[in-house]
């Protein structure tokens, strides 16, 4: 059984979850559910980043201590696991003294016996949204390009990471393809980023200034800056620091992050990596940013959407369904109400739903005694039309045609084209009703309606696996529908449909 290792970036909690912060973990939540039917042994790892000055600043601001806030906030965001039926395997929160701290001081004290931890006076500019010292690349009008404040200059005395040293290993890696960035596009951006070298990065900041972080090894004047606190958790969640259990999971198999975080992971990660003698994780996963109605979701434009109040609204599934096929994984995605709502009807209640309503009707009315697997000949005898001429058994083409172009897909990350294929399949039995017309067939050939229907059944089943990774409560239902308990093999022989609730009730006006 091979192992598979994959996290999400972890979520700074100076305010709530929002839409982005959900797709995400939804994103990553399917590639783990996929991994899982496919035989690996999977760890999915999430967690919150609760340092920083900006925590300092909110709990200030709402009367609250850094600790206070910093488990507030962390709870919204572990219920999300209920809320979005997020599968992950453990919760990693930076403040946890006794499960991330001995890691992170571990990598700490890695780097600075290979002789890349130095100290020195360093000057420049710091963005308090980034809760990072950025550059004028990052810039535009004189303002952070991604939060739209002008940074702060500071001149202070701390500890420096001996970066630069790396760059030539970190870019030969991604070049390589030993260290791989998804997709392409992403990977140029680093690579033309690194360029001819990397500068070395500030590695701690004064205490005074940000007391509220983890003390630097050996010297508390000092704490362990953003990159050495939070990337840690990577390791310091599978037991980096504290046993050997992080030799089992490390490396890491996927590492799925937004655009803003692929600096520090692509760059800064890596060569923390190398300097301590570990290896580099073998795949970044790198997503856009989600927009609402073609524009930036800001507090000030009112246009924030809340993941909880959706599901509410819609339900986990039909929230799953909407992220993983109307939201580009690669690209930025929009959403508005009513392309939610349109998807939903569309797709949902009228596609998928109806279907499976329709077949486990047909099936209980005629069958009620339940359908047992018919002779391959007969199942020539209705097999399904591909092309002009070539006919395959629908079981055929559910196992051998729909399952590798999906496996195909859900291989490269590509859930959009991967869920495509779980529809095109659905499009299929749609046809195969209009051209076997079984409500009709039933008055003159019952036999021959029992194969159908066993097709019939077969196809929603078939949709009810395909379907696990992305609504795992919708494919359940749909095995229980059909009377399957064993659900990992694609070898359903015998179904017996029962009277159930519409899967997706349709909206109130």
């Amino acid at each position: 059984m091979a192992k598979f290792y994959i996290t999400t970036a972890i979520d700074y909690i100076n305010g709530p979850p929002h839409i982005g912060h959900a797709i995400q973990k939804v994103w990553a939540d399917v590639i783990a559910r996929f991994r899982r039917i496919s035989g690996d042994d999977v760890f999915f790892l999430t967690g919150t980043d609760e340092h920083g000055i900006n925590i300092m600043k909110k709990a200030e601001e709402l009367g609250k201590s850094p600790e206070n806030l910093a488990d507030e906030n962390s709870e919204k965001f572990r219920a999300m696991k209920k809320t979005l039926n997020l599968s992950w395997d453990d919760f990693i929160r930076t403040t946890d003294k006794k499960r991330h701290w001995p890691g992170a001081i571990m990598i700490w004290n890695k780097l600075r016996e290979a002789g890349d931890i130095y100290k020195s006076q360093y000057e420049g500019l710091y963005c308090n949204g980034h809760e990072a010292f950025i550059t004028d690349k990052d810039m535009e009008d004189g303002k952070c390009a991604l939060h739209g404040k002008a940074p702060e200059k500071i001149n202070e005395e701390n500890y420096f990471f001996r970066l630069s040293k790396y760059a030539s290993k970190i870019k030969e890696a991604i070049e390589s393809g030993e260290f791989k960035i998804l997709p392409e596009s992403r990977k140029n951006e680093i690579l033309s980023l690194i360029g001819d070298g990397l500068e070395d990065v500030s590695f701690s900041r004064s205490e005074k200034d940000l007391p509220w972080g983890i003390p630097v090894p050996g010297d508390e004047s000092q704490v362990m800056y953003v990159w050495c606190d939070a990337l840690a958790n990577y390791l310091s969640a599978i037991g980096y620091g504290r046993n050997d259990d992080w030799k089992k999971w490390w490396p890491a198999d996927l590492h799925v992050l937004g655009k803003d975080n692929l600096r520090f992971h692509a760059a800064i990660w890596p060569g923390m990596l190398l300097a301590a003698g570990l290896d580099l994780p073998k795949s970044l996963l790198v997503h856009g940013f989600i927009q609402a109605g073609g524009r930036k979701m800001s507090k000030t434009l009112g246009n924030i959407v809340d993941p909880f109040d959706l599901v509410e609204h819609f339900g986990t599934d039909a929230v799953r369904y909407y992220f993983s096929r109307e939201v580009p994984i690669f690209d930025d995605g929009d959403f508005t109400e009513e392309k939610f709502e349109r998807a939903y009807e569309g797709n949902l209640v009228n596609g998928l739903g109806n279907y499976i309503q329709r077949v486990s009707t047909m099936a209980r009315n005629y069958f009620p005694e339940g359908i047992v697997r018919p002779s391959h000949e007969d199942l020539l005898k209705v097999a399904l039309k591909r092309g002009n001429s070539e006919y395959v058994t629908l079981e055929y083409f559910v196992k051998e045609i729909i399952t590798k172009e999906y496996r195909e897909a859900m291989e490269k990350f590509e859930l959009t084209k991967a869920i495509d294929k779980i529809f095109e399949l659905l499009k299929e039995l749609d046809v195969y009703v209009q051209v076997n017309e079984p409500f009709k067939l039933i008055k003159t050939d019952k036999e021959k309606t029992r194969v159908i229907l066993w097709n019939l059944c077969y196809g929603a089943v078939g949709l009810a696996w395909l379907l696990s990774p992305f609504l795992p409560e919708t494919s359940d239902k749909i095995f229980d529908i059909f009377g399957i308990s064993e659900k990992l093999k694609q070898e359903w022989s015998d179904f017996k449909a029962k009277e159930h609730k519409a899967l997706f009730p349709r909206i109130e006006k």
